[in-house]
């Protein structure tokens, strides 16, 4: 089950939304075990056997917290189980998601559970977070299941840390104002994935598909590509950031308009932030960050977006994908990134798109292979074929790729913060518009999404 289909817009949500809310907001203790059986049911909607490893997952690691706990004054014993729980949680992940990729599939084929590496990854959080001592061991099995299957962010992120909602498994607090914010960036999450990804991405397949394409219809194709990528999962954290909102959870903003970055340093502190905080605090500092001299940080670096690379997916594709932009990272280390700050802004902006755009490449392609012809011929000017390239658009098409640029770009937050500036007044025209801005985007969406049955979702296979 996914967010933009109507089985769960006009079903699931409002019957879960109606059960939560009838619960007293008193008793938050039930309303938490309804949540949590809502979202066991969301989870095993489309693959039920995988519920049994998620579950698992959460009893293995709820007897992990406790066992930290209980060997708190004992540093070994401690680290012993620390240790375990790690092999634990990312021999699962290895198994699910890499066997198939080591063995070449001779031995045995392995299915990837849908959501595995994000709620991997929030689980082994709680566990490190509790053997730094940083947050209070978990003791009601309820509340950690909650966290870990909490279905906004279940299956696609974003990575929710224990530590930023654990008052809120507790305590938390619902009002009409919270919960129309939450509605509001349900829809232009919403509207982002169907109205402007689901679009694109035609554009992309159609293009991806072809043997061989001119230099303009690849540029085309990479450009709708970064579009879809883009609204795909930024519209999809926006819908688990307003469904949260909803039931009272405020998740952390996964995207801050990464494609207006000068550097691919400033691109990954705006880009998928949750993934990128998770590396930094669990992988890139206990490897000794920055604190051991420049040719340490060059290799932390690399080693962190290779796995970077490798979380995304099981091909040697994204494997080379994470050391391409680790690579950029180290020579913006090493000076570059200051020889980008002396020039022109514009300059950085466009050396960081086309870093990004050739990247998609690897990301998008089926294997390195096509990358490297797709790369090709996005570099093969003698061939340019504008009048190609304009053939695969239409007026909708057309319209989509620039609200698509618009979109990407911080103006509507902007015209926000200029219309606050007003007091009172500017916040109630902020209301008035956003309102009947979200309602006309909402109602367009459905109307989209009802008449067509392309709905894909590119973070479903990681």
């Amino acid at each position: 089950m996914i967010f933009s289909s109507t089985l769960f817009l006009f079903i699931f949500l409002p019957v879960t939304l109606l059960v939560y809310y009838l619960i007293p907001a008193k008793h938050l203790k039930i309303r938490n075990i309804a949540l949590l059986c809502a979202s066991l049911i969301f989870y095993a909607w489309g693959e039920p056997k995988n519920i049994i490893l998620m579950l698992a997952s959460i009893a293995c690691n709820y007897i992990f917290g406790l066992l930290i706990g209980k060997f708190a004054e004992s540093s070994g014993k401690k680290k012993l189980v620390l240790v375990a729980s790690v092999v634990f949680n990312l021999g699962m992940l290895g198994y699910f998601k890499y066997w198939n990729l080591f063995t070449f599939g001779k031995l045995w084929e392995v299915a990837l559970p849908i959501g595995i590496s994000f709620y991997t990854f929030q689980i082994m959080s709680y566990v490190i977070d509790v053997y730094r001592g940083e947050v209070a061991v978990q003791r009601s099995p309820f509340k950690l299941g909650l966290y870990i299957s909490l279905f906004p962010q279940l299956i696609a992120g974003p990575i929710v840390r224990y530590a930023d909602i654990e008052e809120m498994l507790s305590s938390r607090t619902t009002d009409l104002k919270g919960f129309a914010i939450g509605v509001r960036r349900f829809i232009v999450g919403f509207s982002k994935k169907v109205l402007i990804a689901n679009v694109v991405a035609i554009t992309t397949d159609n293009i991806f598909a072809m043997e061989t394409r001119p230099a303009a219809t690849a540029w085309l194709g990479i450009i709708c590509y970064a579009l879809q990528i883009y609204f795909d999962f930024s519209g999809y954290s926006d819908m688990a950031i307003g469904l949260g909102r909803m039931f009272g959870f405020e998740f952390l903003e996964n995207f801050n308009y990464p494609y207006i970055s000068t550097s691919v340093r400033e691109f990954w502190r705006r880009w998928h932030i949750s993934l990128s905080t998770w590396f930094r605090d669990y992988l890139y500092i206990p490897l000794g960050g920055n604190r051991r001299g420049k040719l340490r940080t060059y290799i932390n670096l690399v080693i962190v977006f290779a796995c970077t690379g490798f979380w995304h997916g099981a091909s040697w594709s994204f494997l080379i994908w994470g050391l391409y932009h680790g690579f950029f990272l180290v020579i913006e280390r090493i000076g570059f990134g200051r020889i980008l700050d002396r020039l022109p802004r514009f300059v950085g902006h466009i050396y960081t798109l086309l870093v990004v755009l050739f990247g998609w490449v690897l990301f998008r392609a089926d294997d390195i292979t096509l990358a490297l012809r797709y790369a090709g011929d996005m570099l093969n000017f003698a061939d340019f074929g504008l009048a190609h390239a304009i053939s695969q658009l239409d007026n909708l098409k057309v319209i989509t790729i620039i609200a698509g640029f618009i979109a990407s770009m911080p103006i509507l937050a902007f015209v926000k913060k200029q219309l606050e500036k007003r007091g009172e007044q500017g916040e109630a025209t902020i209301s008035v518009l956003s309102t009947a801005a979200c309602a006309v985007m909402f109602c367009f969406a459905i109307v989209c999404l009802t008449g067509s049955d392309y709905n894909p979702f590119i973070y479903f296979r990681f």
